[in-house]
């Protein structure tokens, strides 16, 4: 009941803060708001006595679902810099702080000997990573087996692929994390964290170095099956734009010259993504995209260092620099979509 409370006490407030999110314009108000939600939605949950967990990732899951019409882009982007900025941290912190509790859960196993703590590592090292293996293949192919649906619009997967993706199974912060809220009356409390350590040790550490040497061993190439589903949700943008502007152009017929070159972009656009979706990536087409993206990088570089004169020659403050620098790097990231 309490998890199921959590999950709708979630949806409420994150349907809320979605709606506050749409009246804001300013980023940095924006982003803040996102930095509060969470514990915005978790203690009235907990209060509740309800999940708050719960209630947190259903709110969370709701406002991410719906970004794309809540906020602004000058938001979106914002949020997501400082995000993954702030994410990075605090992955970097969670391992830290964890690492400064090993000497304490060591003190705490008494004076269990080495070598059992060591077989002990090694064996649930091992079943968590043959457990992977075990589930990975099944997980790939038995949907295939049960079907048809699947079968017609995904082909199986190469076997060596399929092990790539299950010696892949590293272990870090989450998995030591769920260990160490373990209340501290759990029996053998301190083993389970000590055990947690070795597992993220072994998968990290021994998958995680030994990974690009399988993948080459393998001869695992990336097949491009993200590529060309980008390529396609690209086109069906591109389609979509070119449809507007034909309404758009009986709506301002005083504007056919904008609306013109707009059409002639998005339909050159889409041309390329069309052909790079059927033929591949190493085309002619997308070949001449990428003459294309550089030549538009040139003539941006070159504005930017226009603009760079003018501040340094004093011509333009500091406020006007910044914002036309900011458009200028918008642009540029443009190009590289």
């Amino acid at each position: 009941m309490a998890a199921v409370g959590g999950v709708v006490v979630g949806v409420a407030l994150g349907t809320v803060v979605g709606r506050v999110m749409t009246k804001l314009d300013d980023p940095v108000f924006s982003v803040v708001i996102s930095f509060l939600a969470p514990v915005a939605i978790y203690l009235p949950a907990e209060l509740l006595g309800l999940s708050g967990v719960l209630a947190t990732v259903a709110a969370g899951i709701v406002l991410g679902r719906n970004a794309a019409r809540n906020m602004s882009s000058e938001v979106r982007i914002a949020g997501q810099a400082t995000w993954q900025v702030l994410l990075f941290l605090i992955n970097g912190a969670a391992f830290i702080l964890i690492g400064l509790q090993l000497r304490t859960v060591l003190a705490g196993l008494g004076d269990r000997p080495a070598a059992e703590l060591i077989g002990l590592a090694v064996a649930v090292s091992l079943t968590v990573i043959f457990v992977r293996i075990a589930w990975v293949y099944p997980g790939a192919y038995l949907p295939r087996v049960l079907s048809a649906g699947i079968r017609e619009r995904e082909t199986a997967p190469p076997l060596r692929n399929v092990f790539i993706v299950s010696w892949a199974g590293m272990r870090g912060v989450v998995s030591l994390a769920a260990a160490l809220a373990l209340p501290l009356n759990v029996p053998q409390r301190d083993l389970l964290v000590f055990l947690t350590f070795a597992v993220i040790l072994a998968t990290l550490v021994g998958q995680g170095l030994t990974l690009p040497l399988l993948i080459h061993k393998l001869g695992v190439v990336a097949e491009g099956g993200q590529a060309h589903e980008e390529a396609h949700v690209r086109v069906a943008a591109a389609d979509a734009a070119l449809a507007t502007l034909m309404q758009l152009a009986e709506k301002w017929p005083g504007h056919l010259e904008l609306i013109d070159t707009l059409r002639a972009q998005y339909a050159h656009r889409a041309q390329h993504l069309d052909e790079e979706r059927h033929e591949g990536p190493e085309t002619e087409a997308e070949q001449e995209l990428l003459e294309h993206r550089e030549i538009r990088r040139a003539v941006i570089d070159e504005e930017r260092e226009a603009i760079i004169r003018l501040r340094d020659a004093g011509a333009v403050n500091d406020e006007v620099f910044r914002a036309v620098e900011r458009d200028l790097d918008l642009e540029e990231l443009r190009t590289e979509a």
